[in-house]
């Protein structure tokens, strides 16, 4: 799985401001955990092919690659909320060693935390929650504490 989410990098790679070194990578294995969950295999979902929109129907999948603690948030940036309305987005950690992971090493545990609707993420606070480069991050998160999302059994599409 993660020998074909990196493959993909280059090709898939949105010019954004970047909040660590391994964006795209930790994108990718986030919609291939959930393809994973919800399909049965990672494999029936095409990266890539949803450039520009959700990467489900309906759905946004929204992945940290961050050592896993209750009080981390799902992360919406703003400019994004403002464009984009899915009906939900999935917050997924990729529970690393550590916050400046600089790869994702084999075994890697994705842990599904859950998931808001999109007046939910609206409706939150916003901030910035700064680059794991050490700088501010330059944009604003609307952010809703993981603790709070609703249970991923409870999702309908």
């Amino acid at each position: 799985m993660i020998d074909e989410a990196q493959r993909l990098v280059p090709e898939t790679e949105v010019k954004r401001t970047v909040a660590s070194q391994i964006d795209t990578l930790t994108g990718h294995l986030g919609e291939m955990a959930f393809a994973k969950f919800h399909f049965g295999n990672w494999k029936l979902h095409t990266i890539g092919a949803n450039k520009g929109k959700e990467d489900f129907p309906d759905i946004e999948i929204k992945t940290s690659a961050f050592p896993f603690r209750e009080n981390l948030n799902l992360l919406v940036r703003e400019d994004y909320a403002q464009k984009r309305k899915p009906k939900f987005y999935v917050q997924i950690i990729l529970d690393t060693k550590s916050s400046r992971a600089s790869s994702i090493e084999a075994g890697t545990s994705a842990i599904i935390c859950g998931f808001a609707v999109s007046d939910e993420v609206d409706s939150a606070p916003l901030r910035d929650f700064g680059s794991k480069f050490g700088s501010r991050g330059g944009y604003r998160c609307h952010y809703v504490p993981i603790i709070e999302l609703h249970s991923i059994e409870n999702l309908k599409v």
